[in-house]
């Protein structure tokens, strides 16, 4: 969408305003001197000038011009600037790494310059010792950087949950003609929330009913969860975290002030205060826990999900948080586009592992270590399933390997996620490499076990054919004659979780990708 200088500047789009001030004439000539556009500059990022002429605002590549005129910026000082604000878990642990990384692909040095206004400048100096960028990184809560977003006063937020409906329609509001703003996202890693507690701490898992049931008041000893005579220490991350927002809406815990809960800032501060206490219990960041033990989940049906690192790619584990990146509406400049490019290059994937994160990288799982899976199918077998179906399940599952890209959907619904949307697109960008040459993947079909087994096996193949076909749409002309794609459906038969809880059929319900 094209944007007057005035309502650029109004919005303090910092990676476009810093050439952008006074306007002043200039002209873009193309090297044979057959094309000459005139026009007032609004900015130039280092690829691309911007500028307002008679036809309106336009943008034209710097590679086959040449600028004349009191308004041309001067190639050999231009310093990109960049604006990242949002989730301090993710702007102090993940995000140096990847800043770090990038910069080493660049050929460049990333130096840390002083604090200003709250910010940590990140400086890319050239070989030369020039400086060739700065982002400027304000660390704080989903919600701020959210906001930022939506008041024009960032180019990038971090945040460790999706936008609000409130957020969604502000956005709207801001640009209507632009993507919205779940379509305007990357994710670029993966934690997890888990349960912590002291490595002196006798408990040894907990059920998600139990961890709503401490932090609500309704158990408050040790006893009652089979461990010492003491009363509780709880620990939560503050309100407005949205590592917080996210176990709320998935726990929903009652906002009660008047309950004994110490709320931390940081994840890492949480997690070292429950390591040294052994009465205490606090939910945190897998990427942060530090000294303090993992306590694995439980469900009254006897599955048990662990925060590894396979489970969390594959969001089998129920409390898996995607890090998600938030962009402006408007063009972002070249610097912004090579790193967000970077994110999904496998130099940036092992920052994100090296970083505690879980990075996104295919991985593959053969059957032969798929018997927990295949021992929870048989254990949740009942009127609807039986011995045929599961005999089904493991003849076709024979000889494939599970991928880690894995797709799951709300109640009655076929749609992608945010983070489906993130691994359809990293699976067709692996097929477009060649990694699945003369193979066949097969797109097969979960539900959970509400409604009928019928239904639930119509259901788990819409959403196969759903999946398959946004892979296929997005590999374009790489797929035909490389890889052979196929749907299949079974429907209630291989549960992740259990099925008393929403969170539990949230997690089956999904699409799994099994490459033969």
């Amino acid at each position: 969408m094209p944007y007057p200088l005035r309502a650029v500047c109004a919005a303090a789009i910092t990676l476009l305003c810093p050439l952008a001030a006074p306007a002043q004439d200039v002209a873009l000539r193309s090297f044979d001197g057959s094309v000459e556009l005139e026009g007032d500059l609004i900015s130039y990022d280092g690829a691309y000038y911007r500028l307002d002429t008679v036809y309106g605002p336009l943008t034209v590549s710097a590679e086959g011009v040449t600028c004349a005129g009191p308004g041309c910026p001067d190639l050999d000082s231009f310093v990109a600037e960049a604006r990242i604000a949002g989730a301090a878990t993710v702007a102090e642990g993940l995000l140096p790494a990847l800043l770090d990384a990038f910069a080493t692909a660049q050929g460049m040095m990333l130096v840390v310059q002083d604090d200003r206004a709250g910010a940590l400048v990140y400086a890319l100096h050239r070989a030369d010792g020039g400086l060739a960028a700065r982002f400027h990184v304000t660390p704080g809560r989903s919600d701020d950087g959210l906001l930022a977003l939506l008041n024009g006063d960032t180019d990038l937020a971090l945040s460790l949950r999706q936008p609000t409906d409130l957020e969604r329609r502000a956005d709207r509001a801001q640009a209507p003609d632009d993507p919205p703003l779940d379509r305007r996202v990357r994710v670029i890693g993966l934690d997890a929330l888990v349960p912590v507690v002291s490595p002196d701490n006798p408990i040894d898992t907990v059920s998600l009913p139990m961890l709503a049931s401490l932090f609500s008041g309704e158990i408050d000893n040790w006893a009652d969860l089979g461990g010492p005579d003491a009363p509780v220490a709880l620990h939560l991350l503050a309100p407005g975290l949205g590592l917080a927002q996210s176990l709320s809406d998935r726990l929903r815990l009652p906002e009660d002030d008047s309950l004994p809960v110490t709320r931390h800032t940081s994840a890492a501060g949480l997690a070292d205060a429950v390591a040294r206490d052994p009465y205490a219990i606090g939910i945190t960041a897998q990427s942060a826990r530090g000294l303090a033990r993992v306590l694995p989940l439980t469900g009254a049906c006897g599955l048990v999900q662990m925060a590894t690192t396979d489970a969390v790619k594959a969001e089998d584990y129920p409390l898996t948080a995607p890090v998600f990146v938030y962009l402006a509406p408007q063009r972002l400049p070249q610097l912004l586009r090579d790193f967000l490019a970077f994110t999904e290059t496998a130099a940036a994937e092992r920052a994100v592992a090296a970083s505690g994160f879980v990075n996104q990288t295919l991985t593959r799982t053969p059957l032969a270590l798929q018997g927990h899976r295949l021992a929870n199918a048989i254990a949740a077998g009942g009127e609807d399933i039986g011995l045929d179906d599961l005999q089904s399940l493991v003849e076709a599952m024979r000889g494939t390997e599970r991928l880690s890209a894995t797709f799951r959907f709300a109640g009655g619904a076929a749609d992608l996620d945010a983070q489906s949307r993130a691994s359809a697109a990293r699976l067709a960008a692996a097929i477009e490499r060649g990694v699945f040459d003369g193979r066949r993947l097969v797109f097969a079909g979960f539900s959970d076990g509400e409604g009928s087994a019928e239904i639930n096996e119509r259901l788990a193949l819409r959403r196969a054919e759903a999946v398959m076909a946004s892979v296929q749409t997005l590999s374009g002309d790489a797929a035909p004659g490389r890889v052979t794609m196929e749907v299949a459906a079974f429907g209630e038969a291989m549960p992740m979780a259990c099925d008393d809880s929403e969170w539990g059929r949230q997690v089956n319900r999904r699409v799994e990708v099994w490459l033969d």
